[in-house]
C-alpha cells in the first residue's frame, strides 16, 4: 500500500508517516519500480501501534524503546506519565478556575481583569495575614466578588481568615448563598463544614433551605452546625439534631441554650419535653450522657422542668439524683423582685 493510502486509511498524516520513517520507527518494507513507499499489512499495524502510545502521552523516542526493546517495563514510564498529566491537569483547573472568576466578577475593562487577578494572588498567598487583609481591607474598587470569596472560603483552613471570610459573604446576600451552596454536596466532609459554618452566619429564606436541607447530612458536624443556626431562627426542625447533641455532647451546652428558646413556643417545649425525658427514659447506663440531659432540662420552662426533675431527684444513679435536686433548688429559688 503507498504512503497516501496509508493516510487516508491511518489517518496519520503523509508527513508524519516520513517523519517516522527518518526517525527508523516504521520504515515501509517494500519500494515500488518506481521508488515510492510501499507499507506492508505489519507497517501498517505497527503504525497503529505508535499512535495509540502517543495517544497515551509517550514521546516518540519511548515509543521506539518500548517496540524494540523486549525487556522494557511499562509501569515506571505510566507512573510518571500519569504524575505528570495530573500535575499538568492541576496547573490547568486553576487556570480555568481563575478564568471562571474573572468572567463572573463581569470586569468591565482590563483593569477590572487585573484586579481580580490581583485579589486572587491575595487570596491565594501562602500567609494567612495576608489572605486576611484582602478580604477586610477596604479598596476603591468596590468588595471582593461573591464568587472569589465563595471559592476562598470553601478552602481555608485558617478559623481567623474563615472568619473574614464567612464576614465578607455575609453581607452579600443571596447571591452569597448561591455561591457557597455547592460546597455543601461536595464529597469532602471539610468542604461541607466550611460551607455549612458560612451559610449559618447568612439570612434569609435560601440560607434557612440550605440550612435544613444540611440535618440529613451524613456528618454529625455539619448537622450539629446546621441545627444551632436553624434552632436560632426558631426552626423546631432542628430539635432532634440539637437533643442529639445533647446526648453526644458535641456542643452540648449550646444545644441545650438553643432548646430553652425554642422552648418559648408552648407546642414546641411539650415536644422537647418529651424528646429529652425519651433519652432518659432510654436505658443507657453511661451517667455523663444522663448528667447532660438532665443540666439541659433546667433550659425549659419552670413548670415542665420541675415535674421531671422532681422524679429524677430520686434516680437510682447518685450523680443524677444530686444534679437534679440541685437544679430544682436553682428553679425554686424566687426570682429578684418576686417578693
Amino acid at each position: 500500500m503507498l504512503i497516501g493510502e496509508v493516510a487516508r486509511r491511518s489517518g496519520v498524516s503523509t508527513r508524519m508517516l516520513r517523519h517516522y520513517d527518518s526517525l527508523g520507527l516504521v520504515r515501509p518494507t517494500g519500494r515500488t519500480v518506481g521508488g515510492y513507499r510501499e507499507y506492508s499489512e505489519d507497517d501498517i499495524r505497527r503504525i497503529f501501534h505508535v499512535e495509540g502510545l502517543r495517544s497515551l502521552g509517550l514521546s516518540l523516542r519511548q515509543i521506539a524503546r518500548a517496540l524494540e526493546d523486549p525487556d522494557f517495563a511499562p509501569s515506571a514510564l505510566v507512573g510518571d506519565l500519569i504524575r505528570r498529566t495530573e500535575d499538568r491537569l492541576r496547573r490547568e483547573q486553576e487556570l480555568l478556575d481563575r478564568l471562571r472568576a474573572i468572567e463572573t466578577s463581569a470586569p468591565l475593562g482590563w483593569q477590572g481583569v487585573l484586579r481580580v487577578v490581583e485579589l486572587l494572588h491575595g487570596l491565594n498567598s501562602p500567609r494567612a495575614a495576608r489572605r486576611q487583609q484582602v478580604v477586610l481591607a477596604p479598596t476603591e474598587d468596590g468588595p471582593v466578588p461573591t464568587e472569589l470569596l465563595a471559592r476562598a472560603v470553601l478552602a481555608e483552613s485558617d478559623p481567623n481568615v474563615a472568619g473574614a471570610l464567612r464576614w465578607a459573604l455575609a453581607r452579600t446576600g443571596g447571591e452569597g448563598v448561591a455561591s457557597v451552596a455547592p460546597g455543601m454536596r461536595s464529597d469532602n466532609v471539610d468542604i461541607r463544614r466550611r460551607a455549612v459554618l458560612a451559610i449559618a452566619e447568612m439570612s434569609g429564606d435560601q440560607a434557612t433551605a440550605v440550612l435544613a436541607d444540611a440535618l440529613g447530612d451524613a456528618d454529625p458536624t455539619v448537622r450539629g452546625h446546621a441545627a444551632l443556626a436553624l434552632g436560632r431562627r426558631g426552626a423546631t426542625a432542628a430539635v432532634p439534631a440539637l437533643v442529639d447533641m445533647v446526648v453526644g455532647g458535641t456542643n452540648d451546652v449550646e444545644a441545650a441554650e438553643v432548646l430553652g428558646t425554642l422552648s418559648l413556643d408552648p407546642g414546641c417545649a411539650e415536644r422537647i419535653t418529651a424528646a429529652l425525658v425519651a433519652e432518659l427514659a432510654a436505658g443507657t447506663a453511661d451517667t455523663a450522657v444522663r448528667i447532660r440531659l438532665t443540666q439541659a432540662l433546667v433550659e425549659l420552662p419552670a413548670p415542665l422542668a420541675r415535674g421531671v426533675l422532681r422524679q429524677l431527684a430520686d434516680d437510682g444513679d447518685r450523680a443524677v439524683a444530686l444534679i437534679a435536686s440541685a437544679l430544682l433548688g436553682v428553679l425554686d429559688e424566687p426570682s429578684p423582685g418576686s417578693a
